[in-house]
């Protein structure tokens, strides 16, 4: 199913010139350096050749969910045997190559097999097309949207022969938790989140090596600790985790940047999964958070509690 078209922002001009400032600070407190290390954005990280980053920084992404202490060894192992060059290496890559790298391969909801459709899918992609970039603007020249232009790239992944890869690792199981296609009307996050960092930057976070997509074109990687924050902070009044949120948030964040709206991901993202900013609020935290002033829920919680601000 095709998502509505991005509903308009509802953040006002004023809402909006009292958010800007408090972001600012907020991102400029964030020792992202230091976050970097428990993020998967540290395996592109490692790599300067722009087509090794980009194939390591998709399989990163891709199974960069449930604890990072869990998908961490699960990617650095993969990679480690992948040898330095991992696009050289599926650029390369055969089923029988698949086999070997990836036989007996578990991840919660993945298995060899699904991953195996995702490292052959880029390799074809490196060989026709030179790079991932090229393949995802291809389908967003075609499409026309966000939406459809990353519909495309994945369906265009997913296009490798399966009967073979099943004789040799066994049925897929969790592919389209792995790479969705059809894309469906999911926030798509893990998606978002690898085009976040290879169009911005490079900023010392996101790595900025596609030059064809522009950063106001990115969509918010949504996950629940930006949900949560984007609600406290009054980007949107959704309550789901879907591509018609993302848009929502978005929309809002244009209004304070609208040339690279999602710079200020990577710093709310880890302040939610820090546990400083918890599903319920906890007063001692919003006294001394610098949204505060920004956040309603925030100001409800510390006018409950009957304290004032330590900021």
């Amino acid at each position: 199913m095709a998502p509505r078209k991005p509903s308009s922002t509802g953040l006002s001009a004023r809402d909006a010139g009292r958010l800007l400032p408090c972001l600012t600070a907020f991102m400029a407190s964030t020792d992202s350096r230091a976050r970097i290390a428990f993020d998967p954005l540290e395996f592109p990280h490692r790599y300067r050749d722009p087509r090794d980053i980009e194939v390591s920084a998709l399989l990163a992404a891709a199974l960069a969910y449930g604890r990072a202490d869990l998908f961490r060894p699960k990617v650095d192992a993969l990679l480690q045997r992948m040898g330095a060059s991992p696009a050289a290496f599926v650029r390369e890559l055969d089923v029988e190559g698949a086999r070997a790298l990836l036989q007996g391969f578990v991840y919660r909801f993945n298995v060899g097999t699904d991953v195996a459709v995702l490292l052959l899918g880029m390799g074809r992609a490196l060989r026709e097309h030179g790079s991932l970039e090229a393949l995802f603007v291809q389908g967003l020249d075609a499409r026309g949207s966000w939406h459809g232009a990353l519909a495309a790239f994945t369906a265009a992944l997913r296009d490798v022969p399966m009967a073979p890869l099943r004789k040799a690792l066994g049925p897929e199981r969790g592919l389209q938790h792995l790479l969705p296609s059809p894309l469906g009307a999911g926030a798509a996050k893990r998606l978002n989140l690898f085009l976040r960092w290879m169009v911005r930057g490079p900023d010392g976070v996101d790595l900025g090596i596609w030059k064809r997509v522009r950063p106001s074109a990115l969509l918010i990687p949504l996950d629940t600790h930006i949900g949560r924050i984007s609600k406290h902070l009054g980007l949107t009044r959704r309550n789901d985790l879907s591509w018609r949120t993302a848009e929502e948030v978005t929309a809002s964040l244009r209004a304070l940047d609208a040339e690279d709206p999602v710079r200020f991901d990577f710093a709310l993202c880890h302040y939610g999964m820090s546990g400083v900013c918890p599903t319920k609020p906890v007063v001692e935290h919003c006294t001394r958070c610098l949204l505060l002033p920004a956040c309603g829920t925030g100001q409800k919680t510390v006018k409950a509690g009957g304290v004032r601000a330590t900021r």
